[in-house]
């Protein structure tokens, strides 16, 4: 059994992109439903609906493709900072991913946040995931 819902979150979505798929569903916490909500306001999910089923709460997301061949606007979502490792990152060594094109999401004393709102507020944390 997985307790990780920072990997459980990230691999579900990278699974759903490989395969093309248009939704996929993962578990609800506080920590996957920031995560989410940050790739929904950056533009790489389509949507998000919360819903209960047999007392148990899920988030389904929705993937956003663009083109005919269904091309992921999620070309690659990694996951950085590990239970075992964990990785954190003062203010000035936040890194830009893709020269500014992806986004590094943030745990911070702020909650979650992208990169470019840390470097904005001038607050390192702890280092989640790189997405572009």
């Amino acid at each position: 059994m997985n307790n990780d819902a920072i990997s459980t979150t990230v691999t579900s979505i990278r699974n759903a992109n490989t395969k093309r798929k248009a939704m996929t569903r993962i578990p609800v916490t506080k920590m996957t439903r920031g995560i989410v909500q940050i790739l929904l306001e950056e533009g790489f999910l389509k949507s998000v609906t919360e819903h209960g089923e047999n007392g148990k709460n899920f988030l389904d997301v929705r993937l956003r493709y663009f083109g005919k061949g269904k091309e992921p606007y999620v070309a690659a979502i990694r996951y950085i900072s590990k239970p075992g490792l964990r990785i954190y990152s003062d203010r000035r060594r936040i890194p830009k991913i893709l020269g500014g094109m992806g986004i590094a999401i943030l745990s911070t004393s702020c909650g979650l946040i992208t990169d470019r709102e840390a470097r904005r507020r001038k607050i390192g944390g702890e280092i989640l995931c790189h997405i572009w």
